[in-house]
């Protein structure tokens, strides 16, 4: 059993989430708290897997709070937000805190039945997320190639997925490569809305340039399109350019955007000419794609158990042989620059396993 802790100020939305998490085979509400100081005090008493947080409370602020809670006592939180701007900027200091994934809040723009349902796949995955103290201050990223490096891999096509744990792990990488990085276009699992802040945000931190894709943007290098949240994000190629579809559809391993459906495209438009990266996440979403780019003649590249959050969606792609190199979040930056520049791999990571595990 999950033991989950529920903590928001609004007597209706506990009590909403509680009836409905309490139907779910596996999962159990453990207590409620309309305050970061009971929340403080139930957590010692009732030790919960999971903690689910509200950021606009009294007494104390969801983030204070957050902080806090890392720093002393690290467990997996689900932040639930509203969707505004603001509640999408302060849910994206709240990942950077640590929190483990974002949820929009009952009543916003979704029923709450759907909320619920996402909220139920999301305590699971936060589960089993590794969850670690904050390190103190910014890490610094490594020095960058001089601008023109890259200069003749312009026809290249970088292309990264990811979910839980992922928007700390893809600012890692991205704040680590040059301005002359080939075309990126990013899927990471987060709702409408909340994916644009992410952009800007990374925008703010980044060499590239980064923004939340539209129909038909130009893929070029040194700007990073990430696919909007509820939105399908494909790469399309007319003669020698390349551009982005934003399309809508059905889920794809219950995801919609879907880093599988990102990475066929990625396959059939780019194949040799691209480099696909797998990273945190749960669940199998982005295997079967990163599979069809590896045999397209794509490099491909997983990120390591001990690095991920949760890992999910790199293992699936290892086992199924889509991965080419296993490589710790620390030198993914600079495993995707020795690709893009044919330097050796042999002090990357390891090589994975080409055939299927077990």
């Amino acid at each position: 059993m999950i033991k989950v802790l529920i903590v928001d100020d609004s007597a209706v939305v506990r009590k909403v989430l509680s009836a409905e998490l309490s139907r779910v085979s596996g999962i159990d509400v453990v207590g409620t708290a309309a305050d970061p100081y009971i929340a403080r005090d139930k957590i010692v008493q009732l030790h919960p897997d999971v903690l689910t947080l509200d950021l606009e409370m009294p007494r104390m602020d969801g983030l204070t709070f957050l902080e806090k809670l890392m720093k002393y006592y690290p467990l997996p939180v689900i932040v639930i937000s509203s969707l505004t701007p603001k509640g999408s900027d302060t849910a994206l200091r709240a990942l950077e805190l640590g929190a483990v994934d974002v949820l929009c809040k009952p009543g916003s723009a979704f029923a709450v039945v759907e909320v619920c349902k996402a909220l139920v796949g999301k305590i699971r995955s936060a589960a089993l997320a590794h969850v670690r103290a904050l390190p103190k201050g910014r890490i610094e990223p490594p020095s960058r190639p001089s601008v023109g490096g890259l200069a003749h891999t312009t026809h290249k096509i970088l292309a990264i997925g990811a979910s839980t744990g992922g928007t700390r792990a893809i600012e890692e990488v991205l704040v680590s490569l040059p301005g002359d990085t080939p075309g990126t276009v990013i899927v990471q699992h987060m709702p409408e809305h909340f994916t644009r802040s992410f952009a800007q945000r990374l925008n703010d931190l980044c060499v590239m340039e980064v923004r939340e894709g539209c129909d038909n943007d130009m893929v070029v290098p040194g700007l990073a399109l990430i696919a909007p949240g509820n939105y399908h994000m494909v790469l399309r190629r007319c003669g020698a350019r390349y551009h982005v579809g934003i399309k809508d559809g059905p889920q794809v391993h219950h995801q919609r955007p879907s880093v599988d459906v990102l990475f066929h495209s990625v396959a059939k438009q780019a194949g040799s000419n691209a480099i696909g990266v797998i990273m945190t996440g749960m669940g199998e979403d982005g295997a079967q794609g990163l599979l069809a780019m590896r045999e397209a003649g794509a490099r491909t590249l997983g990120q390591d158990e001990q690095s991920c959050v949760v890992f999910g969606m790199p293992k699936e792609a290892i086992e199924l042989g889509a991965v080419e190199h296993i490589v710790p979040l620390s030198k993914m930056s600079g495993s995707i620059l020795n690709m893009l520049t044919g330097r050796s791999s042999s002090t990357w990571g390891r090589k994975a396993v080409p055939e299927k595990v077990g």
